[in-house]
């Protein structure tokens, strides 16, 4: 090397500036993984605030016969020089920017840029987050400001800060090594050290991050309760109330704090949703409730079809005609604009509006009757309606006409009588004819015609099936009619105190719709009721009838109930009628996957997908393992084993030829 060119290169140890665009990556770098976006960013943005705080280490660039190129490869402070040309493309600086660097030239780069990454401790995350919460008290940095100075997202800032504002308590537990992250996490839902040190101090053993959220969070309500959708964050937070929320878990909204303004708001907005049902549509009342009020022990209607009116009718056909004209137009169209597709939801709304004129409450119904009005549990408002008090019943003759009862025997007789040797009174040659037949002898004659009626009726299995039909009818959708002469009585199990929100899913709509669909075909008088069930045609009564029958099942598995027998006898059911829950269930989060344990949840995925999926789930959350799970498990149809079914050994025999129906994408029959 020539005495020039020694002479032109710094010595090692000199501290230089060097231009940006003089500096190169080391090939030397013992880095071989490239830096993150995220790094050079949070690098960038530290370096514009606060300058390059530690120099960079380079040594000069030496060309095959070792002289000096003029420029240097960086050794230490490959991420300082990248941010810088990040902020260079940024014109937030030259490209000649001088960078303040140290020429070392005598201790190998490899090893120095090893000692570098190596050779170091970083911070403990408790001392970093006290360090951001003492920028924003004692300088009075926002997040967006300390975000900006340090290169990270203001969210991540403001965890650091939650983080930095738990109890000193448990940040020396967490120091201590006796708190995860995730459990310190957990306790940062609230800044109330009282509250934190009380639930870190009766903890059970098991100190999941879930266990310290829900003890934490118990006498709050989260933001996706029905009553909370219902009333709206805003509506509640403007009356007062406040919001805790998790900034370290998707909480979905976080957790209402003062639940009593809650219930108070939610009680005040039913109650105007039901006044304003009574004053559109008539009912005598309405009444607001929470859940359905199972035992009102009121007697129900249901409306009837009737005609639409001419202008009704001519706006019915208009809607329809525009409609299908609207389709025709755009039925090549990949995607509808925004204005045609409110156009069809506005034709849409008018069509069903119109259609639901065909079915009509009597309007005495109307005026004695009420309707309940529910919150549903997805939050909105369910609309029950026909219920008739036992106070505004109309009142019914002592004796119903065609009866065929005589009238009790009342006062004194006009002849006198003579008592039989079995105590019965024996009629004297001198007695009126038209004189009432005795108790004894109804009873002894009524006998003899049920044991004719039992004979007859045992050898005509049609007309069994519309006396059973018909007693099972009476005493479904009459309140207190008392018609029916076979002696079964249907039992009904209200599903609702057993499932939450089982009223309020697809197969629980199409299970009320069915029914009602029979209720508005009932003759409205009882005494009709015979006449009507027996005048269906075969297929018709036997729908009926099966309708009737399935309303009384109940396989409902209680812990203080053994039934070992019937729930066999259930399984022998599912199989004649070929039961498929699939149509019926989803493993979803609230139905099931959230209210299991993981290891639930992972046998689950094992077998709906496979054990290498559960596998990969294996270190989640328990919260976001239900919600991956829902994912995977969607459309595998998958079942707990309560609900599978198992395969007639023989299918032959008839008996499993019904297939259940899919309530998730039927409208019930």
């Amino acid at each position: 090397m020539s005495a020039k060119h020694v002479e032109a290169m710094p010595e090692s140890g000199t501290e230089i500036f060097i231009p940006l665009n003089k500096l190169k990556k080391s090939a030397k770098n013992a880095r071989k993984t490239p830096h993150s976006e995220a790094a050079i960013e949070a690098y960038a943005a530290s370096i514009a605030a606060k300058g390059i705080l530690q120099n960079l280490v380079v040594e000069p660039e030496l060309d095959g016969e070792g002289a000096a190129t003029g420029f240097y490869c960086v050794t230490i402070g490959e991420g300082r020089r990248l941010a810088q040309l990040l902020r260079a493309k940024r014109k937030e600086i030259k490209k000649t920017e001088p960078i303040r660097c140290i020429i070392d030239s005598t201790n190998d780069p490899h090893e120095i840029s090893l000692d570098e990454n190596v050779t170091r401790e970083n911070m403990h995350p408790a001392d970093q987050f006290e360090a951001f919460k003492k920028l924003a008290e004692e300088r009075g940095f926002g997040a967006e400001e300390i975000a900006a100075r340090f290169g990270v997202t203001p969210h991540v800032v403001r965890q650091r800060l939650r983080l930095g504002a738990v109890s000193p308590k448990l940040m020396q537990v967490y120091r201590d090594g006796d708190l995860t992250l995730e459990q310190l996490m957990a306790f940062a839902i609230t800044d109330d050290h009282a509250r934190q040190e009380a639930v870190f101090d009766r903890l059970p053993y098991n100190r999941d991050a879930s266990t310290i959220r829900r003890m934490l969070t118990e006498s709050h309500l989260a933001a996706t309760d029905r009553r909370a959708r219902f009333v709206g964050i805003e509506a509640y937070t403007e009356a007062g109330g406040t919001v805790l929320r998790d900034l370290f878990t998707e909480d979905r909204g976080g957790y209402l704090e003062d639940v009593a303004l809650l219930d108070l708001l939610v009680t005040a907005k039913l109650g105007r949703e039901a006044d304003a049902v009574r004053a559109a549509e008539g009912w005598k009342w309405t009444e607001a409730h929470l859940d359905f009020p199972h035992a009102h022990g009121m007697r129900r209607t249901y409306p009837h079809p009737v005609e639409l009116s001419a202008d009704d009718q001519a706006a019915l056909v208009a809607a329809q005609s525009a409609f299908d004209r609207l389709t025709e137009e755009h039925q090549e169209a990949e995607e509808l604009a925004d204005d045609v597709d409110a156009r069809f939801g506005e034709l849409e709304a008018e069509i069903e509006r119109l259609e639901a004129k065909r079915q009509a409450y009597n309007p005495d119904d109307v005026a004695r009757g009420g309707a309940f009005v529910i919150l549903n549990h997805d939050g909105t408002i369910r609309i029950e309606r026909g219920f008739i008090r036992a106070a505004d019943e109309k009142p019914q003759p002592e004796t119903e006409e065609g009866s065929d009862a005589q009238a009790p025997n009342e006062g004194e007789t006009d002849g006198p009588t003579a008592q039989g040797d079995d105590g019965e009174e024996v009629v004297t040659e001198e007695e009126d004819d038209d004189r009432p037949l005795s108790d004894v002898l109804v009873r002894d004659l009524t006998a003899h015609r049920t044991l004719g009626l039992r004979l007859n009726l045992s050898e005509q299995p049609e007309t069994a099936i519309v006396a059973v039909t018909h007693a099972l009818a009476a005493q479904i959708f009459y309140l207190g009619a008392d018609v029916h002469i076979v002696g079964i009585q249907p039992v009904k199990t209200d599903l609702a105190g057993h499932a939450d929100g089982i009223e309020d899913t697809p197969a629980g709509k199409a299970w009320a719709d069915r029914h009602a669909n029979w209720a508005r075909q009932m003759p409205r008088d009882v005494t009709g009721l015979w006449t009507f069930v027996a005048e269906l045609d075969h297929d018709s009564r036997m729908a009926l009838f099966a309708h009737c029958t399935a309303f009384t099942v109940n396989v409902v598995r209680l812990p203080w109930e053994r039934r070992p027998r019937a729930l066999a006898t259930a399984d022998r059911l599912a199989e004649a009628v070929s039961l498929d829950m699939t149509g019926y269930w989803r493993p979803a989060v609230r139905s099931y996957l959230g209210r299991v344990t993981k290891a639930r949840i992972l046998e689950a995925v094992c077998e709906g997908v496979s054990g290498e999926a559960a596998e990969r789930m294996v270190d989640m959350k328990k919260v976001d393992m239900a919600e991956a799970a829902e994912q995977l498990l969607a459309a595998t149809g998958w079942l707990p084993s309560l609900l599978r079914t198992a395969k007639p050994k023989d299918q032959s025999d008839g008996l499993g030829e019904a297939q259940s129906g899919d309530a998730y994408s039927q409208a019930a029959e």
